[in-house]
């Protein structure tokens, strides 16, 4: 099974270049004011540039007016759009049917309820995006480096397309892999020296552990 990658909040040529050579599958670009990872749409749109070809650009968003969504897709001319706010089914579907793009639907999850209440969105996303429930007091929905049990996950049906995140690093990846056996994987502060501050060597070990688990259990 191949493994999807997307190296998320991406804010420089250097870690953009970083996630390409490890082999990211997508790239994520933050349009959250409120964040540290927080790009204007149009120096995005030009970063992203070097990715053409190379791995899928990812718009990332919380609770986007369509005006603002309309300033993010024309600068970024983005593969997919995420929305990683409180967006309902219903706004799943308008914004697909807006921009003619794919949409993952981020959702947090700390139990198995909050797992089943993410499945009103199957069939609607074009791809789920299982994140931590972000700590009291986070203004963040997400990259607040926290993880949930990612055994919840093990019993999700094959079909589903999903991506997990929350709480990744190099050091915890292989065990999410063996426990989740997910078909993608998402990491944005696990890759980071500080937040919003992207580390291409620590990007580099990241997707070197990824190689040698996914060589581990393959043996």
């Amino acid at each position: 099974m191949t493994l999807d990658i997307k190296i998320c909040g991406l804010k420089t040529p250097e870690a953009l270049e970083a996630a390409l050579t490890g082999g990211a599958s997508h790239v994520g670009f933050i349009f959250f004011p409120k964040s540290p990872r927080y790009l204007e749409p149009e120096a995005a749109g030009r970063l992203r540039r070097a990715a053409l070809g190379r791995a899928d650009a990812v718009a990332v968003t919380v609770d986007a007016d369509d005006a603002f969504l309309d300033r993010i897709v024309t600068a970024l001319s983005p593969d997919m759009l995420q929305l990683h706010g409180r967006e309902t089914p219903e706004r799943v579907t308008q914004v697909k049917a807006r921009y003619g793009l794919p949409v993952m639907k981020a959702l947090a999850i700390s139990d198995a309820s909050d797992l089943k209440a993410a499945m009103g969105f199957a069939g609607v996303a074009d791809r789920l995006l299982f994140d931590a429930k972000p700590p009291k007091g986070s203004v963040l929905p997400g990259g607040n480096g926290v993880s949930f049990d990612w055994r919840l996950l093990a019993a999700l049906d094959l079909s589903i397309e999903y991506m997990l995140s929350g709480g990744l690093n190099a050091a915890n990846i292989g065990d999410a892999l063996r426990l989740a056996n997910p078909p993608g994987i998402d990491i944005s502060s696990g890759v980071e020296s500080a937040p919003g501050i992207k580390d291409a060597g620590l990007i580099a070990e990241f997707f070197n552990s990824v190689r040698a688990a996914r060589t581990n259990a393959a043996a």
